[in-house]
């Protein structure tokens, strides 16, 4: 008697990435053509059981309203694995969606964050203390607004009953772990001959490329450096602590730098700072002083006097052109927030 199939649910959320969900639903219809049986099925939830329209304005079906899977979900033989995919754009409340996380997770369902998605379920609590794959773009965001969730920057990562991962083509690569996990290498070795991947990741690896890197950057003392350095971004470390760990001199890390990155390690390192400060900025409601302390700078003025050098505007022009229509709102915190308040602190002893 054959087993019956694995059903995978996916809750899309608006401007969903339809990239990622492709990426993902992909690999459990290769494997079902791998395997010459349906071992695997998905289903597409909603919140009202509409259509959902993705980031790329393509919209795609729901099977089903959220409450409807509520209900079903209290049967015998629930969904195997409770999947939000969101995209680009920190996604709103919803106390329904975050209630039937928490329920799957009471029945041991596996949870699964594909881009924002990985922010729904930190939101609902159930990532604490546990590893989590964020997108670049959003990883200064999510440290403010979820200190106690071991946020990385990798591809994707996958901690116990938990997965997550940064979007993009990523989904690809998480879901090909839950095939072999099932169905061995073979399996996923035939899915990746079928899908053109010539190479897939693993957990933990890197998400991304560094910036002003040649395509082919694979240099493992470079990488190892880059890693402590978004590590620390705010409490930058010096240079040659940076090298020590790498089993090379300071020059020798100062000519890969100028040939692969063309810049020194100095200023590489000054630039992903005031990359993380500009997604801050446009982001968050930290203000410049706290944004300046969460990025390693000593005052707001050598703050300002950098990145104006760098983006050919102050601070605050950048924050009041980012939020367009919504440039009156206040974008300060009446009080500090709680990542804010633990730089401020750590700066303060390391000035004493």
């Amino acid at each position: 008697m054959q087993a019956v199939a694995r059903t995978f649910s996916f809750y899309l959320l608006p401007t969903f990435s339809l990239q990622a969900f492709s990426s993902a639903v992909e690999v459990l219809r290769l494997a079902n053509e791998v395997v010459g049986r349906n071992v695997y099925d998905w289903q597409v939830i909603s919140s009202d059981g509409q259509p959902v329209v993705s980031s790329s304005r393509l919209v795609v079906n729901a099977d089903i309203a959220l409450r409807f899977e509520r209900e079903r979900n209290q049967r015998p033989n629930p969904t195997s694995a409770a999947i939000v995919c969101g995209g680009s754009t920190f996604p709103g409340s919803n106390l329904q969606l975050d209630a039937w996380l928490r329920e799957c997770r009471n029945r041991r369902t596996s949870l699964v964050g594909i881009g924002s998605g990985s922010i729904v379920l930190a939101r609902a609590g159930l990532a604490e203390g546990r590893r989590c794959a964020i997108h670049w773009e959003q990883f200064p965001l999510f440290l403010e607004r979820f200190p106690t969730v071991a946020a990385t920057q990798t591809a994707f990562e996958q901690d116990g009953d938990l997965s997550t991962c940064s979007g993009g083509d990523a989904p690809f690569d998480m879901f090909l772990r839950f095939v072999e996990r099932d169905h061995g290498a073979v399996v996923v070795n035939r899915i990746c001959g079928k899908a053109i991947a010539c190479r897939t990741r693993s957990a933990g690896e890197r998400q991304r490329l560094p910036f002003h890197s040649r395509v082919r950057l694979n240099h493992k003392a470079v990488i190892k450096v880059i890693d402590q350095m978004e590590a620390n971004v705010d409490n930058p470390m010096q240079v040659d602590a940076l090298v020590a760990s790498t089993g090379m001199s300071r020059r020798q890390i100062e000519r890969l730098f100028a040939s692969e990155l063309g810049r020194s390690p100095s200023r590489y390192y000054l630039a992903l700072r005031l990359e993380r400060a500009h997604l801050l900025l446009i982001s968050s409601r930290l203000s410049v002083l706290e944004i300046a302390i969460a990025c390693g700078f000593a005052t707001a003025s050598h703050f300002t006097k950098v990145y104006r050098e760098a983006y050919g505007s102050n601070p605050n022009q950048t924050r009041l052109l980012s939020r367009g229509h919504e440039q009156n709102r206040p974008i300060g915190s009446a009080q500090p927030t709680p990542m804010a308040t633990q730089l401020i602190q750590r700066h303060a002893r390391h000035a004493e």
